[in-house]
């Protein structure tokens, strides 16, 4: 494990730079991977909201 003392600018140059050196399917991937992480993410929404509008009632 390497310990990096950045800048901001700096840390965001190199993750472009080792992002963009990926292949075409490579970066597709990490995009999917990105997604779902976002996905987890905890966020302050509410139960009232739009998306949880579908709702299926038994009869």
């Amino acid at each position: 494990m390497e310990i990096r003392f950045l800048t901001k600018e700096e840390s965001n140059a190199i993750r472009q730079e080792e992002f963009l050196k990926l292949s075409g399917s490579e970066r597709m991937i990490a995009f999917f991977k990105l997604s779902r992480r976002i996905a987890k993410f905890p966020t302050n929404n509410s139960s009232d909201s739009k998306e949880n509008n579908f709702i299926l009632k038994k009869k």
